[in-house]
């Protein structure tokens, strides 16, 4: 499976960003998916995964209630609506695939996009 993120960008803060990711392939809807998000100087970090229906969503307390993780299996794309962005929200952003049930942990993913960047200004 190949991911391609994308949707990135500089918003003011309180704005909002879509990101998406497209899946190569025909298996799409085999794979969990999970957004993640790397700082500079951070360890990557759990954001967002859903589940291969997507009827199981599961957030990082710092984005629950803000972000939002939807699929389309038709399409072969996930997505992560942010909302109200706070410059802490500043990062890389990486969607990731993996055989099986959603994952907070990456070492459990098998595949990764390229990452999109995304800079909220104060």
């Amino acid at each position: 499976v190949q991911l391609q993120a994308c949707g990135g960008g500089l918003v003011q803060a309180g704005g909002f960003l879509r990101l998406s990711c497209a899946a190569s392939g025909r298996t799409f809807s085999t794979y969990a998916m999970g957004w993640f998000r790397q700082a500079p100087g951070k360890e990557r970090e759990f954001v967002a995964a859903i589940s291969r229906s997507g009827g199981i969503t599961v957030y990082a307390d710092s984005v629950k209630g803000r972000f939002t993780i939807t699929r389309d299996n038709t399409k072969s794309t996930v997505y992560l609506q942010m909302n109200s962005l706070k410059p802490e929200d500043t990062a890389v952003y990486y969607c990731a695939a993996r055989s099986g049930a959603a994952s907070y942990t990456p070492s459990q993913y098998d595949y990764w996009g390229q990452g999109t960047l995304v800079t909220v200004s104060s």
